[in-house]
């Protein structure tokens, strides 16, 4: 008896160690390229670094099963998420509208945003879609290909802070919350309430929504949210002081990669966990993400401001000047603000049958300042982001797989429109 419960002890503990996260694999990669990384591996607490990769493995019927490696992943140590809620905002968007599929709503039909309370703004219009008229559809493409912030702010006050919160909730994301719009400086009271909205097909109004009024408070215990030794205020005076970002957004990277996960793998999820989404849903949101800026028509994108590989951090940095690979497309959405760079993102590359999750951030502001536009993107972030994300891609490269992906599924139509 006493031998059958060690075997049974031991083959728990082998279980439990089976069962632990990851912690060196990443730390040991980016050590054996010293010439890439000691500069913020000597003080990732400084560059607040944090690193989730997960490889897909394929079985015989091309089922993908997981294994996560982490750095420093601290869902409690606070970073700015920035734009990549918004990929949150897209779905939840594409949810709510399939929800109301019995008023004849779709993700194209006209949006006529009006407005109710202090700040809020009215759109009629939108020249960048081909018809000039703004929708769920085209808010998400501008939102995918270059994090337009008036289409999350649209989505955002067609979903409403309640149900967005919800929705993170109910999918598991207890590290999140998502409080107020980005780039108008929404936040308090104005952020609770949300634009009453209408939406029509053709002349014929189809929806009606009143506005909207969240009085919960998304309270998150969190560290390191008061940052810095100072700020430039509204009006561009310094405030001696560390700057707040308590009451803002927040979305751990762990979060992030859930999220995308469930996103291109739905078929791997039981199907009361899998988002009520369309396969034209699926389609639309794996063909923007993926698609660069310089292959769409509409919206139209100057390349002298949004180039090809602008909005793919991880593998290229920011680099203006790079021929995108062709066999490589990158499933991504990054946010960038008040010094951190985040990119979640999943890989493809159809000639080589590499597939992999990397979600990461990092952020550098040495003087301490926040809101003077000071950061260090070039020099830290872009390049830390770029060879991160070539390293991986690296480690793939060689990698020995049982079964080769068929990645057919997210072959997408590029054309321009």
């Amino acid at each position: 008896m006493k031998l059958v419960i060690t075997s049974i002890c031991f083959a728990m503990s082998l279980t439990a160690m089976a069962q632990k996260p990851d912690t060196v694999f990443l730390k040991k990669l980016m050590e054996a390229k010293p010439e890439l990384f000691n500069t913020v591996l000597n003080h990732p607490q400084k560059n607040e670094i944090q690193i989730l990769y997960t490889q897909v493995n394929r079985d015989a019927a091309n089922k993908p099963h997981f294994k996560s490696y982490r750095y420093n992943l601290n869902p409690k140590n606070y970073f700015y998420p920035a734009s990549t809620v918004k990929l949150a905002a897209v779905i939840f968007a594409l949810e709510k509208v399939n929800r109301l599929k019995n008023f004849r709503l779709s993700s194209k039909s006209l949006m006529i945003t009006d407005s109710s309370f202090t700040g809020q703004t009215k759109v009629f219009k939108d020249s960048t879609s081909k018809n000039g008229l703004p929708s769920i559809e085209h808010y998400i493409k501008k939102i995918l290909l270059t994090s337009d912030n008036d289409a999350f702010n649209r989505l955002y006050e067609f979903i409403g802070r309640a149900e967005i919160n919800s929705k993170l909730k109910k999918n598991g994301l207890n590290d999140s919350r998502i409080l107020n719009r980005l780039a108008i400086g929404d936040a308090g009271e104005s952020a609770k309430h949300t634009n009453p909205i209408k939406f029509y097909n053709g002349d014929k109004l189809v929806y009606q929504q009143p506005a909207q009024y969240d009085p919960k408070e998304y309270n998150l215990v969190l560290t390191n949210t008061v940052m810095g030794k100072g700020y430039l205020d509204s009006a561009d005076k310094l405030v001696a002081k560390p700057f707040s970002l308590e009451n803002k957004n927040a979305f751990a990277i762990n979060d992030q990669q859930k999220l995308m996960k469930k996103l291109i793998f739905h078929e791997a999820f039981p199907i009361s966990e899998r988002y009520n989404l369309t396969p034209e849903d699926y389609k639309l949101i794996y063909t923007y993400m993926s698609k660069l800026p310089t292959e769409s028509d509409y919206p139209k994108y100057d390349p002298k401001d949004f180039w090809p590989t602008y909005a793919k951090m991880l593998y290229y940095g920011r680099e203006k000047n790079v021929e995108p690979d062709k066999s490589i497309r990158i499933f991504n959405k990054y946010g960038d603000s008040y010094g951190f760079i985040i990119d979640n993102s999943y890989f493809v590359d159809f000639e080589n049958g590499v597939e992999y999750f990397l979600t990461a951030v990092i952020q550098s502001n040495e003087d301490g300042i926040f809101n003077d536009n000071k950061y260090e993107y070039e020099t830290v972030c872009y390049p830390f982001m770029k060879n991160l994300g070539r390293t991986i891609y690296e480690y793939e490269m060689q990698r020995t797989k049982k079964h080769k992906p068929d990645l057919n599924k997210f072959k997408m139509d590029y054309l321009k429109k």
